[in-house]
This record gives structure tokens, C-alpha cells and sequence, in this order.
């Protein structure tokens, strides 16, 4: 298992440094000058302009200042926000945990609702239920998640009148933030209403954000399922006498769960890093619309440390279930 544990650990050097120059490379790729959006329509004078270049250290060859970047990096420092002029670490920190909280809820609605689904797909292949599952899961796949969120809004929000539009929690409510997590941070409050405010505010975003992770689980489990339910060891258990429950439920679902809790883990990854549009969609003040924010603000501290701190937490969900896909199968760690 050490062996297996190194050799996993080993893979993540080079990614991390591959992450980096990927990050630096095709940000400077993007259109436009930092410096003139910071001016906006006022502009600048040409010194200024060389000025704040200099100052800003993008005046250096491009090797140069990727050599910095990396030096910057090795000893902790992801840099300075060019317009907030604030910790890029410290923004993160502060913006990530409502990232996280609503990636969390969008993967426990997906396996809630996924895994379930998946099962009664396998078990009655070929009925009615099976091919509703599937093709509700392949719609669900394909569906543009920003034409979606939309239309959510307009049904439930702007028409129904059943959830809020955008944000966290209602602007009558002030939490002081503990934890980051607003869910958690309203209930230690004395502010009467705000866990339902927060949750309610919470419901649409986290289905929006649930439905790509639903279907692919969906699919898997049914997958996994059909694979094992064919098995003869299946086949003994039946002839034992035992259960429909009992076969399904301790027998194929324990060996179907392989591959599915690793897909888990793997769109929890996904998720984190594929918020920005729910978020720039319901106005979720996360990573993702602080990204696109500065995009748009080219500020090129922000998005080297955003995307590699968001890309460095994905590489570690994906280490973390390879290691737990090796515990769950251990000819999976004798065989690499």
C-alpha cells in the first residue's frame, strides 16, 4: 500500500508544475492590457502607462516573469490582485467555502436522487422505468447548464415566485462569517430565519449545478449494477434462497460501488471547478464568479492563483479516490 501511496503522490509533482505553466501561458493569451482596464476610459499617459508595467512587473520577458511566478509560488505567495490589491490566497479563502458548500449540496442532491435511480434502472432493464431513467439522464447530460439555470429562474423564481432569484441569503439578514459556510455560520447566529434564508437561497443554484453529476451517476450505476447482477456469484445467492433485498442491497450494490464512488469523487472535482456559470447565473459570490470577474478585469495575479488553487484541489479530490478506489479493490494497488 506505501508503494501504491508514493507512486500515486509522484503523479501530482508533475501536474502541479504542468498546472502552472498551463495557468500562465493562456492567461497572457487573453485579449486586452491590464494596465488600460485599470485606467478605464480615463487612459493614461505613456509614462504612467510604463510606470505601472514596470511596477506591476509586466514590463520582463515572459520567462522572466514565469521564473517569478514560480519562485513566488515554491515559498507560498500566489500574489497580489492587481485592482483589490489584496492576498490572491486571502480572496480565495474567503470566496472558496461558498463554492464548496454548493458544490456539496449539488452532489448529495445528484447521488440522493442518481444512485437510487441507477439501481431501479438495473433491476428492471428494459421496462418503462429503465428507459425514463435513461433518457432523463441523457437529458439532463446534454442540457446547457446556463439555458437551464434560466429557466428555472423564470419558472420558480420570477413566475412561481418559489425561490429567490440570486445570492446567498436575504438581504435582512446579517451573519457574521466563522467558517466561511453560510449554512453553518446562520445556525450558530442569533439571527432568527437566516438557516432558512440561507437554504432556501441554496435550493435552485444546487439543482442547476446538480443535473450534469445526477446524469452521469445515474448511468454509471446502472452500468456497475447490470455488470454484477450477471455475475455467478449473483446467481448462487438467488439460488440460496435469499432476498431480493438481501442480494441487491449486500451483494451487487457493495461490488457496484467501486466504480461509482469513484465517479462520485471525481464529479465533486468536476464541480468545484465547473461553478462558474451557476454561479455567474444566480450571482453566488464564489470562485467562479470572482474568476470571471477577473477576466474581465484581466487581472492576471488573480486568475494564475484562482485556477491553480481551484486545479490543485481537484488533483487532490482525484488523488484522494484513486486512494480509496485502492482501498475499496486491493488487486487495483497490486496490479500498478
Amino acid at each position: 500500500m506505501l508503494r501504491y501511496l508514493i507512486t500515486r503522490v509522484g503523479l501530482v509533482v508533475p501536474s502541479f508544475f504542468g498546472l502552472t505553466l498551463l495557468t500562465f501561458a493562456m492567461i497572457r493569451l487573453i485579449p486586452g492590457d491590464p494596465v488600460e482596464v485599470l485606467a478605464g476610459e480615463r487612459g493614461m499617459s505613456p509614462e504612467r502607462h510604463a510606470e505601472m508595467m514596470a511596477r506591476l512587473g509586466l514590463d520582463q520577458p515572459v520567462l522572466t516573469q514565469y521564473a517569478t511566478y514560480l519562485g513566488n509560488l515554491l515559498s507560498g505567495d500566489f500574489g497580489i490582485s492587481i485592482v483589490t490589491r489584496t492576498s490572491v490566497l486571502e480572496e480565495f479563502l474567503t470566496l472558496f467555502p461558498a463554492t464548496i458548500e454548493l458544490s456539496v449540496a449539488a452532489i448529495t442532491i445528484a447521488v440522493a436522487i442518481g444512485l437510487p435511480a441507477g439501481i431501479l434502472a438495473a433491476v428492471r432493464r428494459r421496462s418503462v422505468l429503465d428507459h425514463g431513467v435513461m433518457a432523463v439522464s441523457l437529458t439532463g447530460y446534454s442540457m446547457p447548464i446556463f439555458w437551464w439555470g434560466l429557466i428555472l429562474i423564470l419558472v420558480f423564481s420570477v413566475e412561481l415566485g418559489l425561490t429567490p432569484v440570486s445570492g446567498r441569503i436575504s438581504a435582512f439578514f446579517w451573519v457574521e462569517p466563522v467558517t466561511g459556510f453560510l449554512l453553518i455560520d446562520s445556525l450558530l447566529s442569533d439571527e432568527a430565519g437566516a438557516f432558512g434564508s440561507a437554504l432556501h437561497h441554496l435550493v435552485l443554484p444546487s439543482i442547476v449545478l446538480s443535473t450534469l453529476p445526477l446524469a452521469v451517476i445515474a448511468r454509471m450505476t446502472r452500468s456497475a449494477m447490470l455488470e454484477v447482477l450477471g455475475e455467478d456469484y449473483i446467481r448462487t445467492a438467488r439460488a440460496k434462497g435469499l432476498g431480493a433485498g438481501r442480494v441487491i442491497g449486500l451483494h451487487a450494490l457493495r461490488n457496484a460501488l467501486i466504480p461509482v464512488v469513484t465517479v462520485i469523487g471525481l464529479q465533486m472535482g468536476v464541480l468545484l471547478a465547473g461553478a462558474i456559470l451557476t454561479e455567474t447565473i444566480f450571482a453566488w459570490p464564489g470562485i467562479g464568479k470572482w474568476l470571471v470577474e477577473s477576466i474581465h478585469r484581466r487581472d492576471y495575479p488573480a486568475l494564475q492563483g484562482g485556477i491553480l488553487l481551484v486545479a490543485s484541489t481537484v488533483i487532490m479530490i482525484n488523488l484522494m479516490v484513486d486512494l480509496l478506489y485502492g482501498l475499496l479493490n486491493p488487486r487495483i494497488r497490486h496490479q500498478r
